[in-house]
């Protein structure tokens, strides 16, 4: 816990301190996002709820673009309850140019289904948009980064340790691609390779229905190349979502 108080530190310290020679236009502000909600419940013989809520944010400051991201999953079968998920990220990036950026990464999970009480990664690197059109957007960034577990208690017990740490190597790819006026796709992968590998895709079309209010299909594979005993490696998850843009 030392280590990754320690490296959030150096990774959250670099923007404020690049922040002194930042050349901040007045009148330059925007602020925008999405929110996202989908829900299914059904009642009588079978007694179902699954809910998945997202809200997305971007701020941009002169040569600053924050991005503040929240999502919520969960699921309930027979009273039962079979999925669980929260998710907070936020990323700065501090543009050098038109193509090229900065950025630091701090994101905390909790997924008690995957044996692990919380998961904290920080990371920090090199940004690169090789293409920018306004349709289409190809971007990548690398760095080095730092993963803290917490292992829960039925976990802890069977391994011997209650806690996991370990630099990795991040990156992203990612990829959006306007198809039509009224419809986008997008493509990620996410990636953390330290004492294991994990990694996260999602794919993702979106629909516009009316205004600001559009559809949304998702499908989320999330990878661990190492899991706990009683684990699966691989999850996925399907979403149809309504999603508002403001």
């Amino acid at each position: 816990m030392k280590k990754l108080l320690i490296a959030s530190a150096i990774l959250m310290a670099t923007p404020f301190a690049a922040q002194a020679g930042a050349n901040f236009v007045e009148g330059d502000k925007t602020f925008g996002g999405d929110a996202e909600l989908g829900a299914t419940l059904t009642t009588g013989n079978t007694e179902t709820t699954s809910v998945k809520g997202r809200l997305d944010m971007k701020h941009e400051l002169g040569n600053w673009e924050n991005q503040y991201l929240l999502e919520a999953l969960y699921k309930e079968d027979t009273g039962e309850v079979t999925g669980k998920r929260y998710y907070g990220l936020i990323q700065a990036d501090y543009k050098f140019d038109e193509k090229s950026y900065m950025f630091v990464n701090g994101n905390h999970e909790i997924d008690p289904f995957t044996g692990f009480d919380s998961k904290s990664t920080v990371s920090a690197g090199y940004g690169h948009k090789f293409i920018d059109t306004g349709k289409t957007l190809f971007n990548v960034e690398v760095g080095p980064g730092y993963q803290y577990k917490r292992l829960d208690d039925e976990s802890a017990a069977a391994a011997g340790y209650d806690t996991e740490d370990s630099w990795v190597a991040h990156g992203v790819v990612n990829y959006e691609q306007q198809i039509t006026d009224s419809s986008k796709f997008k493509q990620m992968f996410v990636a953390d390779y330290g004492d294991s590998l994990e990694g996260r895709s999602e794919t993702s079309i979106t629909a516009n229905i009316i205004g600001a209010l559009a559809m949304k299909f998702a499908v989320i594979v999330r990878y661990n190349s190492e899991p706990l005993d009683d684990k699966k490696s691989t999850d996925t998850e399907t979403n149809m979502t309504l999603l508002y843009a403001f």
